[in-house]
């Protein structure tokens, strides 16, 4: 098993974030609030409680190295938090949106972050020193429909969407004094702000959780069609490739390392995906055991009571070869959809050993790869 540890928080949690010590959580209990734990002697404490969102805040994201953090709500608004002292001071953000805002993330260099809302357009936001405030420029000419989740590319550049109509695009961000033009971009360094570099089709459903590879070579994210798409190349000839799920949809996803990423989503497991030598991409394994125990059924009444019984419990727990009814448990520290996903590894790291997981049941699990000996070769 490579859980390590289960928290529960709330009844249930929309999103959640980590200090960039580790040792504070911040997360939304399906509510207008933000929770921030503190652990203490191995006792999480609640720490503070930000209160400044109308209605359900539906992303966070802290920062790793200016140790501020980001809200967005259905409110169509935007906080960045700072802390100042022992209170957390919070700077609205002008986001002209007339729709709810449905998810952030900071830019890796942090001076940026990304907003992507059910109004069918992204904010980029960035701080203004000379009239010291945040503001935003607005990408919203390609997408028609709500975007789903957003993900930067490792050149602070690049930024990936995914929106309900399955589409997933990438767009150049460039901003003009925030930005510097590298030449490690490639072809996009010299694409303008708002400017689309990629176009992906792969998906006729739902698309969430779109996620860069450590490096940037290879792009991910989810559709609500039981799929997983995997893109290298991205660029104007881009190598995809899809991944068929046996089970439930997932939610979102994270690159373990170049060659291995974990999903999670409606089955309560996350699973383990990983590349051979030839790039090809595979489910690898759930990272929760499936464990088989015996199941001794009630005694019947009757011949038809017994028969019917039989068949019943046949029907629903399935039945061994010497005929003696099995129930199927899956041994997970998950008790519903889990639908965020967050590596507890340092910003920049080439892998990731410890991420979280939280969703529908309210508590945050941590897991390990460490002990995955299956795994360490795709690390």
């Amino acid at each position: 098993m490579a859980a390590i540890s289960v928290h529960r928080f709330a009844l249930c949690i929309t999103c959640h974030s980590w200090s960039p010590d580790r040792s504070m959580v911040a997360f939304c209990p399906n509510s207008n609030e933000v929770h921030i734990y503190r652990l203490s002697e191995d006792k999480w404490e609640r720490a503070y409680v930000l209160q400044k969102h109308d209605q359900i805040v539906s992303g966070i994201d802290w920062s790793a190295r200016s140790n501020r953090i980001v809200t967005v709500s259905h409110d169509r608004n935007s906080y960045v938090w700072n802390l100042e002292g022992s209170e957390w001071v919070p700077t609205l953000v002008i986001l002209r949106l007339n729709h709810a805002a449905l998810c952030v993330q900071w830019s890796p260099q942090e001076n940026k972050f990304a907003v992507g809302s059910g109004a069918k357009t992204v904010c980029i936001c960035y701080y203004e020193l000379e009239n010291n405030w945040w503001v935003s420029k607005l990408i919203r000419k390609r997408h028609n429909s709500s975007v789903t989740s957003v993900a930067w590319h490792p050149n602070n550049i690049l930024l990936a969407t995914t929106s309900t109509v399955g589409k997933c695009r990438v767009f150049s961000t460039f901003i003009k004094g925030v930005d510097t033009r590298d030449s490690d971009a490639g072809a996009s360094a010299d694409a303008k702000f708002g400017e689309q570099i990629l176009q992906l089709d792969l998906s006729y459903s739902w698309a969430f959780g779109v996620k860069w590879s450590p490096r940037g070579n290879t792009l991910a994210y989810v559709g609500h069609n039981s799929m997983i798409y995997f893109v290298d190349d991205v660029g104007p000839s881009p190598l995809a490739q899809n991944v068929l799920l046996c089970g439930l949809p997932l939610r979102d996803v994270l690159f373990i390392s170049e060659r291995m990423a974990v999903g999670v989503g409606f089955d309560c497991n996350p699973m383990v995906f990983a590349a051979d030598e030839s790039g090809i991409w595979n489910f690898i394994k759930f990272l929760g055991e499936r464990k088989t125990s015996s199941f001794s059924g009630p005694k019947y009444g009757s011949q038809f009571s017994e028969a019917f019984g039989k068949f019943y419990g046949q029907s629903r727990q399935g039945t061994s070869n010497n005929g003696v009814p099995q129930v199927i448990s899956l041994l997970t520290m998950i008790e519903c959809c889990t639908s965020c996903i967050v590596s507890l590894e340092e910003s920049g790291s080439s892998s990731t050993r410890r991420f979280s997981t939280s969703g529908v049941d309210g508590n945050i699990v941590i897991w390990d790869l460490e002990n995955s000996e299956d795994l360490l070769e795709f690390l």
